[in-house]
């Protein structure tokens, strides 16, 4: 069995848990979220926990119990306190504006960069090089912070770009003459 699935997932108070035989629907304070559940994965509601077996004894069936295991667990976590990222610009004029369910970003090139935030993600600039991404989904949080990063990835020899918090970049030397 895989050692993700045998650790249960508490279930907090302010979470309400919905099951039926093929989905799984997570609703708390940041708001809802539902998944397919696979066939081979068997779940049981003990109250204020959830624990996850594999109903088949093959390679896959216990590989997708440790998986629906931590996407739950996220779901979870993501209703009853929310995820963050919080994502950096480098470079000399660059910024960041959120303006309504958007982000103004200016990136050195000759426009604007636009880019539309996904439902369920919002965003708020604490300073002009800041930007703040917060969501209950974990998935579109990642995918819309790696969206904004792929308009200016950071370049390794001055480190200018768009960058996530923590992200290391490795510098390069410039050429000798």
């Amino acid at each position: 069995m895989s050692r993700v699935a045998k650790k249960p997932i508490p279930v907090p108070n302010s979470v309400r848990i919905a099951m039926t035989d093929s989905e799984i629907s997570v609703k708390g304070s940041k708001g809802e979220l539902s998944m397919s559940i696979n066939a081979d994965v068997e779940i049981v509601n003990d109250g204020d926990k959830l624990m996850f077996s594999p109903r088949f004894d093959t390679a896959f069936s216990r590989a997708m119990s440790g998986t629906t295991r931590a996407l739950v667990n996220n779901m979870v976590t993501g209703v009853s306190d929310g995820f963050e990222k919080k994502i950096e610009l480098f470079g000399v004029g660059f910024r960041a504006q959120v303006q309504g369910k958007s982000i103004n970003l200016t990136l050195g090139f000759s426009h604007p960069v636009v880019y539309d935030l996904p439902e369920g993600v919002t965003a708020e600039t604490p300073s002009q090089t800041e930007l703040l991404l917060k969501s209950s989904d974990k998935q579109k949080l990642g995918q819309a912070a790696a969206e904004i990063r792929a308009f200016r990835p950071p370049e390794p020899y001055k480190g200018k770009g768009v960058r996530i918090e923590n992200e290391y970049i490795r510098r390069k030397e410039a050429k000798k003459k």
